[in-house]
């Protein structure tokens, strides 16, 4: 296969950054475009929700771009900011450009990501009102939490809680509304969301749990707060409201174009490679759907890691090689002054067996709860134990089975544990 002498990367995200410099890094020296509608280079998102809001001004914002300053010069990438792909035609492989200019491809990796998802009730042009998924929504909502004394966060996912948590770090009163009758309930067995909820608690979060807004009115004058009232009667008076209520693909410019969608997610649909339904246009990233297990449906994984590797492995197909599989899928958060690492996926019908202790005794805590499969373990959730959960992750990966009553036996270290399992299972060889 020849080498692609041109490639378009649209979307300036994660998955953009890291596809130029896997696509450098595989030896390619023909043209790179990279296409974003923010004025910003490829930036990481996590940090939105907790380092930036907490910095003080944009003079003290940590370091967030993906690559350092001059990556793009240094790597011969046109850069196109601030502008959008209008349309993509697929059959003469050209984009077209929101100032009217077009661009010409042999290879396209789209990486779109994903939008936030709005309710009506609360308008993005409201005041007050914010939705937070770009470097730029994280700088208006940290201007108005120096004035702002109460913030209501809609939405008691893994977003929500991160707000509530830096609002209260900042001193401000947070209260979360979630339709849910419990925190992360698509994600954690009950188990675990009791925990959190009760570490919200006590950090001072007030959680408004299986409730929805019955009324809601908008402040009728400058200076005047949002008048929240709740299914079960209670009344939230919010300086500030966040909607923190997850992501839709962004997949109108792949929709228009033709490509596959997933009719479940809504996700632009991709192989193992990260090709999409046509042939030389590839999609990485929060806007992908994915067949991941034996289940054959696909998924969509909206996390730092998948984007990584998805891009990674869609720069390898472009130039027609093959990467390494995608790594065991993981994740983290930090929130309410714990650091919760996850490992796998979540599945219904787990058996959720616990080592260390959750009951507050410790301080810090550190326990791992871990969901089995017929003993096989399919998902972990590491509270201040990223270091136990790299010690199992081959476990996991080799998709070995576990006594839960050594697991839990904490006269055990977990790197001890591992290695046991690892080597019962190790074939041995002959004499």
């Amino acid at each position: 296969m020849s080498s692609p002498a041109s490639i378009l990367i649209v979307g300036a995200g994660q998955a953009a950054a890291v596809a130029v410099a896997a696509l450098r890094g595989h030896g390619y020296s023909g043209r790179i475009s990279l296409v974003g509608d923010e004025a910003h280079p490829p930036y990481e998102r996590p940090p939105l929700s907790k380092d930036l809001l907490v910095a003080e001004s944009s003079d003290t914002e940590p370091t967030i771009g993906v690559k350092p300053a001059g990556f793009y010069e240094e790597n011969q990438v046109d850069l196109k900011l601030g502008l959008s792909v209008t349309q993509l035609d697929t059959t003469g492989k050209v984009a077209t450009l929101s100032d009217g200019r077009t661009v010409g491809f042999d290879k396209c990796l789209l990486a779109t990501g994903g939008l936030a998802r709005t309710l009506p009730d609360f308008p993005e042009a409201a005041p007050n009102v914010f939705y937070l998924r770009t470097l730029d929504d994280a700088r208006r909502l940290r201007a108005a939490m120096q004035t702002g004394k109460h913030v209501v966060i809609v939405g008691a996912g893994f977003l929500g809680l991160e707000i509530a948590s830096t609002a209260l770090s900042k001193g401000l009163k947070a209260s979360v509304i979630e339709y849910a009758p419990r925190a992360l309930a698509r994600v954690v067995p009950p188990e675990f969301s009791g925990w959190l909820e009760a570490q919200a608690a006590q950090s001072g979060a007030t959680l408004h749990l299986g409730q929805a807004t019955r009324e809601v009115v908008a402040p009728s004058a400058p200076g005047a707060t949002w008048q929240l009232t709740l299914n079960n009667g209670a009344v939230l008076s919010a300086d500030l409201v966040v909607v923190a209520v997850g992501l839709t693909a962004n997949t109108s410019l792949a929709r228009n174009a033709g490509l596959a969608i997933d009719t479940h997610n809504g996700g632009i649909v991709v192989d193992t490679q990260c090709r999409t339904s046509h042939g030389d246009i590839f999609a990485a990233g929060d806007c992908t759907s994915q067949v991941r297990d034996a289940s054959g449906a696909g998924m969509r994984l909206e996390s730092w890691q998948n984007a990584n590797e998805q891009a990674r492995i869609a720069a390898a197909a472009m130039l027609g090689e093959t990467a390494e599989p995608a790594a065991y899928p993981w994740f983290w958060t930090d929130q309410f002054g714990h650091n919760i690492q996850m490992l796998g996926l979540p599945q219904a019908g787990l058996h959720y067996v616990t080592r260390g202790d959750t009951s507050g005794g410790a301080s810090p805590a550190k326990f791992i709860m871990v969901g089995l499969h017929d003993n096989i373990p399919m998902h972990a959730i590491a509270v201040n134990a990223g270091g136990d959960l790299r010690a199992l992750r081959p476990v996991f990966e080799a998709g070995l089975a576990i006594d839960p009553s050594q697991f839990t036996d904490t006269s055990v270290t977990v790197r001890a544990f591992a290695k046991q399992v690892l080597a019962q299972a190790a074939p041995v060889s002959p004499a």
